[in-house]
């Protein structure tokens, strides 16, 4: 299987041939002493857990219980990545995500792409995600994803260049941005040398992007909006990146104790007395936000709520009801909705995509599980997902039984040689696989994105599976400015 490297142009790499955007760097990295190195590994660690940069891993307990709060690994070396690439990549992320809230849009009112013979109503109407307390309501500039995470993958095309394809939609409550905010501030402090050598452009003020987006979708007539971030609490797996996104954006980080509806507005319990709240940053999913409407036994959301949203009193962000859109059996659909509604070709290609509910795609998968990774559409965070060559033999005749049993369940799609990247690990400098993560913000006026995202990398050799949930690590990610 050919192989693409973004440092070197030839592997197995031996410090030559390196690509042009990473020769400064290359030079530079050859001079440093291993102790060196490691040094600045050990000093990034220490800060990392002083500050509090951690993650909860479900299902993983201590000896005492409780949930388990790892540190994400930092890898030293950057991600680099030239102006021209990314100049390309914004483009199709901005015509991706227009396409993607066109679509929520017309799911919830007209169904234009349904009628259309585009996508089958069943997979919409009866999607897990699809939220019929949705149809008809008009939300702000018709945006309802307003912070989308895009997953990125690289990999060699026929003549070995690299190709980027989109691996995935995250619509409902993307993660992983305060890492590559985080990443971004720890390179600097441990190599300020490089910035002076390289123009990397800046990502710091991801923060002030967001709540201005965020400010823009405030209902109709609410000149100077109060914003908040609403979070599970304390013992989410993201909750530093609540905290901490909350602080950057100068905003109060609620739970749902601490909001209360009184006639169908949205309030804020503070010292001085109730203050409404026109702007709710969720990092909750839709199923607890109101117990009144979705599950009842949900203590995490705002009794109300939905009333308030649907009344026109509050925006929610992300929309309820977006995970329609980034569903993986929607996936495979998106090019089709780029050319629908924006009359476009895609700029950005999907991983080719097998559907199980299709009987010629469900043969052809029980015939090659060995070769392909087979999802679950409603999955997430890696887990659910059988990736036949690293697999045995009984855990491919496993998922064998549950794809026959649930076809319309599961999706394929081809091992893709993922590109590689040098990496620090134990034994020194090795390749490792890895992925990109931007982060595109909308509001009605426009499409945003820093320059740059969440680089995050497969630490075990060989390893395709880069969620930090199953021992991914992440990278700094430099766009150089022409």
């Amino acid at each position: 299987m050919q192989k693409f490297d973004e440092m070197y142009a030839m592997l197995p790499f031996d410090g030559s041939d390196v690509r042009e955007h990473y020769k400064r760097y290359a030079q530079w990295l050859s001079k440093q002493p291993p102790d060196v190195m490691q040094a600045r590994r050990a000093e990034a660690e220490m800060i990392f857990r002083r500050v509090g940069i951690t993650f909860a891993v479900y299902g993983a307990k201590d000896e005492g219980g409780a949930g388990n709060e790892r540190l994400i690994p930092f890898d030293l070396i950057p991600r680099i990545i030239p102006a021209h690439e990314w100049a390309s990549m914004q483009q199709g992320l901005v015509q991706r995500v227009t396409a993607l809230n066109r679509f929520i849009h017309d799911v919830y009112h007209g169904q234009d792409i349904i009628r259309a013979g585009i996508v089958p109503a069943d997979l919409i109407l009866n999607n897990a995600q699809y939220r019929p307390e949705m149809a008809g309501l008009h939300v702000p500039q018709n945006i309802y994803a307003h912070i989308a995470g895009i997953d990125i993958v690289r990999a060699p095309d026929a003549q070995g260049n690299g190709e980027y394809y989109v691996l995935e939609d995250n619509l409902r409550v993307p993660s992983g941005v305060s890492y590559m905010l985080e990443d971004r501030k720890m390179m600097m402090r441990l190599f300020p040398e490089l910035f002076a050598k390289h123009k990397v452009a800046p990502v710091q003020h991801y923060p002030d992007m967001l709540l201005e987006k965020l400010r823009a979708v405030a209902p109709n007539g609410v000149t100077d909006p109060t914003v908040v971030v609403l979070t599970p609490g304390a013992y989410n797996s993201a909750y530093f990146e609540h905290s901490f996104l909350a602080q950057q954006m100068g905003v109060e980080l609620v739970e749902g104790r601490d909001l209360f509806v009184k006639d169908e507005v949205v309030y804020m319990r503070t010292t001085q007395g109730p203050q409404r709240v026109d702007v709710i940053y969720r990092r909750l999913d839709d199923d607890y936000m109101d117990p009144l409407a979705f599950r009842p036994d949900s203590s995490l959301g705002v009794p109300g709520i939905l009333k308030a949203y649907q009344a026109g009193n509050v925006t929610l962000s992300n929309a309820i009801g977006t995970g329609v859109a980034d569903d993986k059996s929607i996936y495979p659909y998106v090019p089709e909705m780029i050319r629908f509604y924006l009359g476009e070709e895609p700029k950005l290609n999907n991983v080719p995509t097998y559907m199980c509910r299709r009987q010629d795609d469900l043969a052809y998968v029980l015939d090659h599980l060995a070769e392909l990774v087979v999802k679950e559409v409603h999955g997430a965070g890696g887990y659910g997902m059988l990736v036949g060559p690293a697999a045995t033999r009984e855990q491919i005749e496993k998922f064998r039984q549950l794809l026959i049993a649930k076809p319309d369940g599961y999706i394929a799609q081809p091992t893709l040689a993922l590109s590689n990247c040098p990496t620090y690990v134990d034994s020194g400098v090795a390749p490792r696989h890895l992925d990109l993560r931007p982060f595109v913000l909308s509001s009605g006026k426009c499409v945003d994105m820093v320059p740059g995202g969440l680089t995050r990398v497969a630490l075990t050799e060989g390893s395709l599976v880069v969620n930090s949930s199953q021992g991914g690590g992440t990278k700094d990610t430099w766009i150089l400015e022409d």
